[in-house]
Formats: C-alpha cells, sequence, structure tokens
C-alpha cells in the first residue's frame, strides 16, 4: 500500500511538473511576442516624433505600449509566482535527498564498523567452522554473504544519492538565479511602464490645450473611416448581386438536363465552408502590434466624442511591411481612398477579407490568391507604417480577431 502511495504521490508530482514546464514555455512565447510588439511601437513612436505632427495617432501608439508593459508585467510576475513554487518543489526534493542520504551513510557506517570490528578472517572461519550442523553453516554462509552484498549495495545507493543531491543543488542555484533576473526585469518593467504613463499624460495635455486643431484633424480621419466603410459596403453588395444574378444565370431551367459541371454557386459554397472551418486558425495578413481594434470606441481624450465605427483592425507594422492574403480567394477589387490609399479587396465565396494602406500591390483585379501570397506592401502614410484589415461575412463586418491565429 505504501509502494502504490509512493507512485501515485510520484505520477502526480511528475505530472505537475510537467503542466508548470508548458505553462512557462507559453508565458515565455507571449513575453517574446510583447516584447516584440513593444519594441515595433518604440521604432514607430521615434519615426513619429521626426515626421508626423498627429498627437492623437502618438498617443494611440502610446497607450498601446502601456498596454502591452502592462500585460509583459502580469506575465513576468505569473513566471515568478512559478519560479517560486518549482524553488519551493525543488527544496523540498533536496531535504528528502538530503534525508535519506544521511539515513544511507548513517546505516553504511553502522555496517562498515561491524564489518571493521570482525576483520579477522579467523573469526569468520571460526564461526562457520562452529556450526552444530551443514544447515546452520550454510545459513550463516549466507549471512556473512548477504552482509558483504548490503555494503555493496549501501555503497551504491549512496553514489546515487549523492549525485541526485548535487543536480538538484544545481538545479535549485538555477531557479533562484533565474528567478532574481526576473525580478529585475519586473523592476525595470514597471520603471518603463511610469515613463510611458507620464508621456500619455502629456499627450492628453496636449490634446486639450490644441483642442480646436486636433478636433479638425479628428474631422478630416473620421471622414476617411466613413468614406472607407460606405465604399467597401457598395462593393461588397455588387459583388454580391453580380454572385446572385450569375447563380440564377447558371441555374439549369426546369426540364432541361444536367450538364454535369461544376456551378459558380457551388464552388462558392465549398469555398465558404473551407474558410468558415479555419475560424481561429487563419494567419495574420502582417506581424505588427494591433493600435486600434474592432468595434465602436471613444475618442481617447475627448471622451464626448464617438468615433466612426471601425470595421477592422489597424495594426503598427515594419517599414515595408508585406501584406499577406489570410486564405485562398479571388481579388474582387483594387480602390484608392484618401488616408488608406491601395486597398485590395478579395473574396472567400460568402466571405471577403480587405487590406489596406498599401504602397504597391502585388495582385490584379479577377486574379486568384492563395494563402500566404503576398498582396501588397503597405505604405507609410502621414509618417505612419500602419495597416488596416477588415473580414466581412456578406455584407457584415465581423472582428477579424476572432478569426486569426492567438
Amino acid at each position: 500500500m505504501r509502494k502504490l502511495l509512493h507512485i501515485v504521490l510520484l505520477l502526480c508530482v511528475c505530472f505537475g511538473a510537467g503542466a508548470q514546464k508548458t505553462t512557462m514555455k507559453k508565458l515565455e512565447t507571449q513575453r517574446a511576442q510583447l516584447e516584440k510588439d513593444i519594441a515595433l511601437l518604440n521604432r514607430q513612436l521615434a519615426q513619429n516624433a521626426k515626421s508626423s505632427s498627429e498627437a492623437v495617432g502618438t498617443l494611440t501608439l502610446v497607450r498601446s505600449k502601456i498596454s502591452a508593459r502592462e500585460q509583459l508585467i502580469a506575465g513576468c510576475d505569473q513566471t515568478l509566482a512559478l519560479l517560486r513554487d518549482s524553488i519551493g518543489t525543488c527544496q523540498a526534493q533536496l531535504d528528502r535527498l538530503q534525508a535519506r542520504y544521511d539515513t544511507l551513510s548513517h546505516y553504511y557506517g553502522r555496517l562498515v564498523r561491524g564489518s571493521y570490528k570482525n576483520r579477522d578472517s579467523r573469526l569468520w572461519y571460526m564461526y562457520l567452522l562452529s556450526s552444530e550442523s551443514v544447515g546452520q553453516g550454510l545459513r550463516r554462509f549466507g549471512y556473512l554473504r548477504s552482509l558483504s552484498s548490503q555494503m555493496s549495495s549501501q555503497a551504491v545507493k549512496i553514489r546515487e544519492t549523492s549525485a541526485a543531491l548535487e543536480v538538484e543543488k544545481e538545479r535549485l542555484l538555477q531557479l533562484k538565479g533565474e528567478a532574481d533576473e526576473m525580478r529585475q526585469k519586473v523592476v525595470r518593467e514597471r520603471a518603463s511602464l511610469q515613463d510611458e504613463e507620464a508621456e500619455s499624460a502629456r499627450l492628453v495635455s496636449r490634446l486639450n490645450k490644441d483642442r480646436a486643431k486636433f478636433q479638425q484633424q479628428l474631422q478630416d480621419k473620421n471622414r476617411q473611416k466613413e468614406a472607407l466603410n460606405k465604399k467597401i459596403a457598395d462593393l461588397i453588395r455588387a459583388e454580391r448581386e453580380a454572385a446572385a444574378r450569375k447563380a440564377k444565370a447558371d441555374k439549369p431551367k426546369a426540364g432541361s438536363p444536367s450538364t454535369g459541371k461544376t456551378t459558380s454557386t457551388e464552388i462558392d459554397n465549398k469555398l465558404s465552408k473551407e474558410f468558415a472551418a479555419n475560424k481561429g486558425r487563419l494567419p495574420w495578413p502582417v506581424e505588427g502590434a494591433v493600435v486600434e481594434r474592432f468595434g465602436k470606441h471613444k475618442h481617447p481624450v475627448y471622451q464626448n466624442v464617438d468615433l466612426p465605427q471601425n470595421n477592422g483592425v489597424t495594426l503598427v507594422v515594419g517599414r515595408g511591411a508585406e501584406a499577406k492574403a489570410v486564405f485562398n480567394g479571388t481579388v474582387t477589387q483594387i480602390v484608392v481612398l484618401p488616408g488608406y490609399n491601395q486597398c485590395v479587396l478579395v473574396n472567400h465565396g460568402e466571405y471577403f477579407t480587405l487590406y489596406t494602406k498599401l504602397r504597391t500591390v502585388a495582385v490584379k483585379a479577377g486574379s486568384k490568391v492563395v494563402t500566404g501570397q503576398t498582396v501588397g506592401i503597405v505604405d507609410t502614410i502621414g509618417g505612419e507604417d500602419q495597416f488596416h484589415f477588415e473580414l466581412w461575412k456578406g455584407s457584415t463586418p465581423e472582428n477579424p480577431e476572432g478569426w486569426l491565429r492567438k
């Protein structure tokens, strides 16, 4: 029973260690991505300082960086908590090994002392020869042989336990070193967070001071966004109407023999199902940090001002980033709009994806694209390297982050 409990306990410890290792790996990956996002936002802010006077855009970047920094600190705190747990577990294991080592050493010492007291071989021979029967002699011989075997076995166990003890000591030192580094990182990140929050406060003060100037900029951007929303809705409606007309034309009349050919409607339905089946697994069209999310939002400073519906997500990207198709489809339209430059609309059956703020386009209207194919190169507009992406189901925009890989 005791052996069974020991096995169960060992399995629980191993399972817990495995789960903790997986969590640590996940946190490490998340931390690396957040640090990458923060570095990208820092580069964009540095570029903005040289070429952009758009304070709202700068504030958005700073607040995005604050959000990323807060997530980074939370992840570091979680990692630190896991390291503390690992240190506690390691220390407990070290204590158990030390106790086992002490017990084995004590037992081995007793065996050695007993053997030393009776080290004269003549005593062993006399012990055997004084046996009253052959059976007793054999038993005494077995005892002596067992004693020798115990000493050898005990020596092996001591060496093994000593080696395990050294491994655990090394592991404990490593864990403590990692914990110290993580604590220092948290201190540095909190200091950076304070600086960023102070920068955000300065920008808010500036926006409030020059309200008339920045409200004009806001109106211009709002008009651009509303124009984009209307244009894309019109394009999608026209595309769906054209598809409906084509489907009607392809439909055989009553009594007419079937041609056996696959209709455009059947192709679109198949593509729609494949697209829908990949919800949550679509690749991101670009690498970058999200700075504007889907939906209705208030102005970051003028809280009584509602911003136009954001039908997609906007990301800060590296200069000259490539925008890539998230799924197989057909390029429906390429249009140019103020504030968004060249925009590419791709049809995926019932679904549409939109790639905007492009400097150059690598596809043509009517051409087929495959997952991962370059659609265009992101432009620098007003000193900002940003990419806007949308995903529509029919005439309804959907939150792209619910469709893209986490």
